[in-house]
């Protein structure tokens, strides 16, 4: 029981996808356990919050500010904002974006936020 609550919070803190790191380490069961509460929690995300839905995984703790500016730790490339500006995330570069656009890379260590 205690395997499955941690790997409920992977989803969590990886999103649907999970490293293929942390995926070697998992047994095919526990596999086919994290796809099915995957599926599950997205259902459940497009049935709240009005035609799009409502993105849980976001804003895990309460934003203090909307925008934050992050350095990009690895070559990423284009990413798009909301308002159809794309920016390219390359090594080294440090930008200031809209902080629920950013939290996703952030977690999967493409991102980091600069304090």
């Amino acid at each position: 029981y205690d395997r499955l609550l941690r790997i409920r919070a992977l989803r969590w803190e990886y999103g649907s996808v999970l490293p293929n790191t942390i995926q070697f380490h998992m047994s095919a069961e526990e596999v086919e356990w994290f796809s099915r509460y995957k599926k599950s929690l997205a259902t459940y995300m497009r049935s709240v919050g009005g035609e799009e839905g409502l993105d849980l995984t976001q804003d895990i703790k309460p934003p203090k500010s909307l925008y934050i500016e992050v350095r990009c730790l690895r070559d990423y490339g284009e990413f798009e904002i909301d308002d159809g500006t794309t920016v390219l995330l390359k090594k080294n570069s440090q930008h200031f974006l809209p902080r629920w656009k950013c939290e996703q890379l952030i977690r999967q260590g493409v991102l980091e936020h600069i304090l």
